[in-house]
């Protein structure tokens, strides 16, 4: 099977690079930037790309291949394509300057094709592009050596596709015959042959994720070896943790558990205000109620020798839980705690996107109101609570959580956008109702649209859209007199506030 191979250097974006080409039909395989030259050529590697990152080449320990590959990259055998880091480190092997720029550039900016080559084939000679970076050198290409500046994995870079296109079939000679489905296929034999015997423990929510994974493993293994937990933390929406146990009987599984813990989860985060401190203890006490569940069925079933979890790409970028990358954005409270770490990990979608996923769910009959539903935080309502998370608050939110649902489902929108909800600031401003004056929350409205989580664009909901949502909160839940909508996209913001 032809394949483009993607050596790793710490880009938050490397898997958007693979995830790209796999959309054009060619497979792509990520490797550690420091991987061995036997691993590299190993099968009908058609292509190299080089990811960015965050380094300068200068710095003292900035990642670099191994001499065997730099001198087999260099060789010109075969094509490589440099992306922002990996750019930068191309020219630096090849004896060019790496200079330090006057600023740093990062998010739009048009470039000009001055000449032609295959890369650019049959494009505009203006292009938007998505910029992220410090240092600078100038546009190149030698031989089959070839290297942008710019993020053409990002859709904000415009032609972005087409340049990614131009490697794979005009520089690579790529024929683009894999298929999404050849996923389903691998993870599925993966499992059934790392999970041959012993029980599966799986914590399920009910969105699509853990849905998506809980259906591969009950493929793999069918279901009479998967236990599945859903626990009410108490920052669920309304009704949601009843709904997710309807959901996965529907769909035959056959040991379903609900474990209620709301007070013990609200009281654990009294007077917690920082939100990393948050993820953190609801990250611990919920594999703690997990630990405790799990010795409670085991007793009556069996013990458990596989963890199954919903964990996809975007949830272990943004905890720097992969590898060189990436400073830790935020903690996602499946990919750092666990009492359970004796258990083997089945994480079927942990190397994919959330688009990539839905595609998947659709293949293997996951319901399209899970397939279809906006992406929830593990830690819930308790990161959409700006501050200390209480009764009070949690009941506020649910309540505008419902309203901002309704009415985007009821204009048609909902299916439009990544995501979309309410969050209660630690303010209370002054307004006037009834000719009284009154003193009571704000909420913040987030509205936006992605592809993929790692980059997302504010939506440009329509004023009378707006106007409707915060009539019908400032009207219907007493404790809010005024409504903010968010315009700041990611990045410099992140989707979620906390």
């Amino acid at each position: 099977m032809e394949k483009i191979i993607i050596l790793d250097f710490g880009s938050q974006y490397t898997h958007l690079i693979a995830r790209r080409i796999r959309e054009l039909k060619v497979y792509s395989e990520i490797l550690p930037f420091n991987v061995s030259i036997n691993k590299i050529k190993s099968g009908d590697v058609k292509g190299i790309i080089l990811s960015g990152g965050p380094d300068s080449v200068y710095q003292p320990n900035a990642p670099k291949p191994s001499k065997k590959v730099e001198e087999w990259i260099l060789a010109g055998k075969i094509p490589v394509l440099g992306i922002c880091y990996g750019f930068q480190l191309l020219a630096y092997m090849l004896g060019g300057n790496v200079e330090k720029g006057i600023r740093g550039e990062y998010g739009r900016a048009e470039i000009k094709v001055l000449e032609e080559n295959d890369l650019f084939k049959g494009l505009p000679q203006k292009q938007v592009v998505w910029m992220s970076h410090g240092d600078i050198v100038a546009a190149f290409k030698l031989g089959k050596l070839y290297g942008v500046q710019f993020h053409p994995e990002v859709k904000h870079t415009v032609c972005g596709r087409e340049i990614l296109r131009n490697f794979l079939f005009e520089v690579c000679k790529c024929e683009g015959l894999w298929d999404i489905g050849d996923i389903v296929n691998r993870v599925v034999e993966d499992i059934r042959k790392e999970a041959s015997s012993g029980n599966v423990l799986m914590a399920v929510s009910g969105g699509v994720d853990s849905t998506t994974s809980a259906c591969l493993i009950k493929m793999a293994l069918g279901v009479d070896r998967i236990y599945l937990v859903v626990i009410d933390t108490g920052f669920l929406r309304e009704n949601e943790a009843e709904k997710a146990v309807r959901l996965y009987e529907k769909l035959g599984f056959k040991h379903i558990f609900l474990v209620d813990v709301k007070e013990k989860f609200i009281s654990r985060l009294k007077g917690v205000v920082d939100p990393e401190e948050k993820r953190r203890l609801i990250s611990q006490l919920y594999f703690e109620v997990l630990d405790e569940k799990a010795d409670e069925l085991a007793k009556e079933y069996g013990e458990f020798k596989y963890l199954g979890q919903g964990t996809i790409y975007p949830d272990r970028v943004e905890s720097g839980a992969t590898g060189r990358a990436t400073a830790r954005i935020k903690s996602h409270h499946n990919v750092v705690y666990t009492h359970l770490s004796k258990l083997v990990k089945l994480e079927p979608l942990k190397d994919l996107y959330k688009d990539e996923v839905r595609k998947i769910a659709e293949l293997i009959g996951v319901p399209k109101e899970v397939i279809f539903k906006h992406p929830f935080p593990g830690p819930g309502l308790a990161i959409r609570i700006i501050g200390e998370v209480t009764e009070e608050k949690l009941k506020i939110l649910r309540k505008v959580d419902k309203i901002v649902e309704e009415e985007l489902r009821k204009s048609g929108i909902y299916k439009m956008l990544w995501q979309a909800f309410p969050v209660l600031l630690p303010i209370k401003t002054v307004g006037v109702m009834g000719d009284e004056r009154t003193y009571r929350y704000a909420i913040a409205l987030r509205a936006v649209i992605s592809e993929d989580a790692m980059t997302a664009e504010f939506a440009k909901l329509p004023w009378n859209l707006l106007e409707r949502l915060s009539s019908r909160i400032v009207n219907e839940i007493k404790n809010v007199n005024r409504v903010l909508y968010d315009i700041t996209n990611k990045p410099p913001a992140t989707i979620e506030y906390e």
